[in-house]
């Protein structure tokens, strides 16, 4: 009998799937492509000794992924925030967190900054100049090996997944906000037999009955090939009030006249900075 459940884990063409009724499945799709990710929604055939294959896909609701001229990564599914995890060092980049903020617009996701490792008083100034230009997202400042609990409240009731670069103490986050997270990851190791896979893959773990949160690995880079030069300019949050007031309606908000986005960088009212990023993707895009 089929079975429905969540991808609970997900590394390359291996999956662990908490079906329904609580039990664990260690999964392998049908066929040789991979279409799933952590937190996907999916129907099980059960074989001998907890194995299952994926037999099939349930509607989705949302995808955060990120992609370059020549694949897709894929990052989580069905979540409902994004919160991205910067440090006051190492240094972190701006335009990364500008393109993840991209990708959670477009697919209707809220967001999150979490600005980490705070007890380094000294270093908290830069960091916080650097993110001056994302104001219009909320900030959270804490230690994660001290006190995570200034999050918590922005995860309840929430599917949310955790991106960042790495080394911006994502991990131990995760280990502070969920107690058991270590053990979580030996039993996958165990499962696999390797332990190889402990810093390489997505698990979503369970704060409450009704949060949830999703670790992904540390990445240097997030592409968006998958967007148009529409898509990348509606997700500018900060661009929407000015959207259709510009001279002409193919404006690139380049060298056009009577721009209204680069009037309001001129203005004060967009922070030149995310300007920049937008002719920086949007370049790329063409």
């Amino acid at each position: 009998m089929n079975l429905h459940g969540t991808i609970v884990a997900a590394f390359g063409r291996h999956y662990e799937v908490e079906a329904d009724d609580g039990a664990t499945w260690q999964a392998l799709p049908k066929g040789k492509r991979s279409i799933y990710a952590c937190g996907d929604r999916v129907v099980l055939e059960p074989a001998a000794s907890g194995q299952a294959r994926i037999a099939d896909h349930l509607p989705r609701r949302s995808l955060l992924y990120r992609s370059d001229a020549f694949r897709q990564k894929l990052i989580a599914a069905n979540a409902d925030q994004l919160v991205l995890v910067v440090a006051t060092e190492p240094a972190f980049s701006d335009e990364l967190l500008s393109r993840a903020l991209i990708a959670a617009e477009h697919d209707h996701l809220s967001a999150v900054i979490v600005l980490n490792k705070c007890d380094l008083t000294d270093r908290i100034a830069a960091a916080r100049a650097l993110l001056a230009p994302f104001d219009g997202y909320p900030l959270i400042e804490l230690s994660a090996k001290q006190d995570a609990a200034p999050l918590l409240p922005l995860l309840q009731g929430k599917l949310s997944v955790l991106v960042g670069q790495s080394g911006m103490g994502k991990s131990t986050l995760i280990n502070a906000l969920v107690p058991d997270a270590a053990a979580a990851t030996r039993e996958i190791s165990i499962a696999l037999d390797s332990g190889k896979h402990t810093t390489t893959y997505a698990r979503r773990y369970r704060l409450d009955a009704a949060s949830t949160l999703i670790d992904s690995p540390g990445l240097q880079e997030f592409g968006l090939s998958h967007l148009t030069l529409g898509d990348i300019e509606d997700a500018f949050v900060e661009f929407r009030p000015y959207m259709g007031r510009c001279r002409f309606s193919d404006c690139r908000h380049e060298a056009e006249p009577n721009c209204a986005i680069k009037q309001a960088v001129a203005d004060g009212r967009i922070h030149p900075r995310r300007y920049e990023h937008f002719m920086e993707m949007t370049r790329r895009q063409r």
